[in-house]
C-alpha cells in the first residue's frame, strides 16, 4: 500500500511541477475517508523547499496517513455524539474571550505594572505574615570545598576554609578558582542541607542532629576531598530566615499588584460603562401572588 501511495504521489507531484497552469492538478484526489477527500492543494505546501525527494514523499506519506487517521476518529464521534454533545461553538466563544482576556491583561501588566519593591516593603510583609514562614526543610550558610585528592596546596586549604581571617579568606577564593572541581564560599546565603547533601558523601540518619553538632566536616572519597564550614543553620519546622524568603515575597508582593491592577481595571470599565450609560438590565419583574 506504501509503495503505491509512494508511486502516486510521485506521479501527481510531477504532474503539479510540469503543470502548474492546469488548476485541475491541485485538485487531484490524495485520499478518501468516507465523504472526506484530501485533494493534492491541502499538501503541496507541507514539504519545506530544499528537501529531498525521498524525505519529501516519506512525510507527505507520514501526513497521510495522520489525515486517515484523525479523519476516521472524528467521524467516529460525529457518529457517536448527540447534537448537543457535538455543538462546540459556545465553548469555542468562551475560549476564545478568555484568550483575548488574558492576552489584554498581560499587556495592561506589562505597561502599568509597579516592580519595584521596597525592602521595608518585604521586611513588612514578612514580620505580619511569620505563620506563613515555617521551614520545610533544613537550611545552612556554609563555605564549601571540593577538590581533587591530587591538588596541590591542600594542607593550605584546610585551614583556609575553617578561617575568619580576611586574608586566608582571599587566598582560599584563588585557591578554589584554580584547583576546586565545586565550591561555594558566599557564606552569607542560605542553601538547602538537602542539595548540599547531594553533593557530599556525608551519611547522616539525623540531619537535625548533625548540624547541632558538628561545625567543620572533612570527608572523602576515591578521588576527592570535600571540606564544609557551617557558619549558621535552621532546622525544619523553625522560623524561616527573611533573606531566604526575600524572593519568594517579592514574587508575592507582585502578584498581589497585579489582581489589584486587574480588578481596578475591571471595575474602572464598569464604572465608565454604567456612567456613560451603556449598560442596560432587562429584568420581568413579577408581581407576588396573592
Amino acid at each position: 500500500m506504501k509503495q503505491f501511495l509512494r508511486f502516486t504521489l510521485g506521479l501527481l507531484f510531477l504532474v503539479s511541477c510540469t503543470a502548474k497552469s492546469n488548476k485541475n492538478a491541485d485538485h487531484e484526489v490524495i485520499a478518501r475517508v468516507n465523504d472526506a477527500y484530501l485533494y493534492l492543494n491541502d499538501i503541496k505546501d507541507i514539504v519545506s523547499q530544499g528537501t529531498s525527494s525521498k524525505d519529501s514523499l516519506d512525510h507527505l506519506i507520514k501526513y497521510i496517513d495522520n489525515w486517515v487517521r484523525e479523519s476516521l476518529v472524528i467521524q467516529k464521534a460525529e457518529d457517536n455524539l448527540t447534537k448537543e454533545q457535538k455543538d462546540v461553538e459556545k465553548q469555542l466563544q468562551n475560549y476564545r474571550n478568555s484568550l483575548i482576556t488574558y492576552a489584554y491583561e498581560k499587556e495592561l501588566i506589562k505597561q502599568k505594572l509597579n516592580t519595584k519593591i521596597e525592602n521595608k516593603e518585604i521586611e513588612e510583609y514578612y514580620n505580619n505574615n511569620l505563620n506563613n514562614f515555617e521551614l520545610k526543610d533544613n537550611i545552612i550558610k556554609v563555605v564549601y570545598v571540593k577538590v581533587n585528592k591530587k591538588a596541590p596546596g591542600i594542607s593550605k586549604l584546610e585551614k583556609w576554609y575553617k578561617s575568619d581571617n580576611p586574608k586566608d579568606k582571599e587566598l582560599l577564593a584563588g585557591y578554589c578558582h584554580q584547583f576546586a572541581d565545586n565550591f561555594f564560599l558566599d557564606e552569607n546565603s542560605w542553601l538547602l542541607f538537602d542539595d548540599l547533601l547531594k553533593e557530599i558523601p556525608i551519611r547522616t540518619y539525623n540531619k537535625e542532629l548533625f548540624l547541632q553538632n558538628n561545625r567543620t566536616v572533612e570527608v572523602s572519597d576515591s578521588v576527592f576531598s570535600y571540606f564544609l564550614n557551617i557558619k549558621g543553620f535552621k532546622i525544619r519546622n523553625s522560623l524561616s530566615p527573611l533573606s531566604f524568603e526575600k524572593e519568594n515575597i517579592k514574587n508575592i508582593i507582585l502578584n498581589k499588584r497585579k489582581l489589584q491592577l486587574i480588578n481596578k481595571m475591571k471595575e474602572d470599565i464598569y464604572n465608565d460603562a454604567l456612567n456613560n450609560k451603556k449598560i442596560e438590565i432587562y429584568i420581568n419583574e413579577k408581581k407576588p401572588s396573592t
